[in-house]
């Protein structure tokens, strides 16, 4: 496949109809929310973006979908969750509604509501993941617990070896850390995390929605490929000049 680690400035619906099936491990990326950001007046075509992604993955591939709702006149759009369901709708699994937290933006929404203070990450995958190596400080531990039947019945207890520290699925991050020029850029460590968690060293990464290239530096400094897929050339320059630094040897 052409392209590897680059960022290709284009349509990301006409670029990816170019590739041949089943040729990407993993994506993680966030589309642009309802009217929430212009992103210089770009249109893009869910439904069109969703065909291609499905096709693109690999069996047991993962997608990983950043996305939250705008609210109108006291209405959630509810677009995110409609989102998702189509993704099953054309044969993807909801492996897992995860949550990303965003810490220290301030008061944000309705003073009629709680705060707005979290986004979805949908993961979904085709069939089930080829891999998962969940983020912890990479001790092992053994725990499990009493579990229940249907009818309330006690089962035996299950234990399992995980890695000690291994977080749920909420994720709580900073954001705002680095200026980078773009309006809407998520955290470094949240791309690191869900790389590590769903991808292995060398396996190819793509972020139809490159905007920054957050994705893109995360997969580079983790050891694996990557493709981009900008439509506004401002946002090109910003990911060029990211992937380009180099990666420092601790």
């Amino acid at each position: 496949m052409e392209n590897i680690n680059r960022v290709i400035e284009g349509d990301n619906c006409e670029v990816m109809r170019q590739w041949q099936d089943e040729c990407i491990d993993l994506v993680v990326t966030s589309p642009p929310y309802d009217d929430l950001r212009t992103y210089g007046g770009h249109d893009w075509d869910f439904y069109g973006v969703a065909w291609n992604l499905k096709r693109l993955l690999k069996p047991g591939g993962v997608l990983v979908w950043v996305v939250t709702d705008q609210t109108k006149d006291g209405n959630e759009t509810g677009t995110s969750m409609r989102q998702a369901l189509h993704f099953q709708s054309v044969g993807l699994n909801l492996h897992d509604t995860m949550v990303y937290q965003v810490a220290g933006t301030g008061a944000k929404g309705s003073n009629s509501a709680y705060w707005q203070e979290w986004e979805y990450c949908f993961v979904l995958s085709k069939g089930a993941p080829k891999s998962f190596s969940p983020i912890g400080n990479g001790k092992l531990t053994t725990s499990g617990g009493e579990r229940r039947k249907a009818t309330g019945e006690v089962k035996e207890a299950r234990l399992r070896q995980q890695n000690e520290g291994r977080p749920g699925n909420v994720w709580r991050y900073a954001v705002g850390q680095d200026s980078t020029g773009h309006p809407a850029q998520f955290p470094e460590k949240l791309a690191k995390d869900h790389v590590l968690s769903w991808s292995n060293k060398g396996d190819l990464v793509l972020d139809p929605f490159a905007g920054s290239g957050t994705t893109l530096k995360a997969a580079k400094e983790l050891g694996r490929k990557f493709i981009g897929i900008e439509v506004n050339p401002e946002y090109v320059e910003i990911c060029n000049r990211r992937i380009a630094q180099e990666v420092l040897a601790l």
